[in-house]
């Protein structure tokens, strides 16, 4: 995973725990992983494994590569299915005080949840699609 690689070994282990979960189809692991992660390092523990989840999600992408989001009907779409497609793209750009942004604001929304559910969906929807 690129970009990631500065982040405590616990980080790993807890996106691997989610992705196992995710993988399973147990929503309820899932979200019980993410509670676990706050409750022993904070909303910033929690932030660590979605961008381990984005990373995951992107693959070995050209470092310094520029992205654009290109999800038409994005404006339409469910809050946690725009949420998880600016923060990939966050991610793909290094863009930092965007991802932390989206974050805050999904948690202050009360969304946060919902949010990081579907991140650790559509990462492993993104691997199967990658294996198939």
């Amino acid at each position: 995973m690129r970009w990631v690689t500065d982040l405590p070994q616990q980080t790993f282990d807890d996106a691997a725990a989610v992705l196992r979960s995710a993988l399973a189809g147990d929503g309820d692991a899932v979200v019980g992983t993410f509670d676990a992660v706050v409750d022993r390092a904070g909303l910033s523990g929690a932030y660590g494994v979605a961008w381990c989840l984005a990373a995951t999600m992107l693959g070995d992408a050209p470092p310094g590569s520029g992205c654009a989001l290109d999800f038409p009907g994005i404006d339409q779409a469910d809050y946690d299915t725009r949420w998880v497609a600016r923060f990939v793209s966050a991610y793909a750009n290094r863009d930092v005080p965007t991802g932390e942004a989206l974050f805050g604001a999904a948690e202050a929304d009360g969304l946060l949840p919902d949010c990081l559910l579907t991140l650790a969906g559509s990462t492993i929807a993104t691997l199967r699609s990658r294996a198939g």
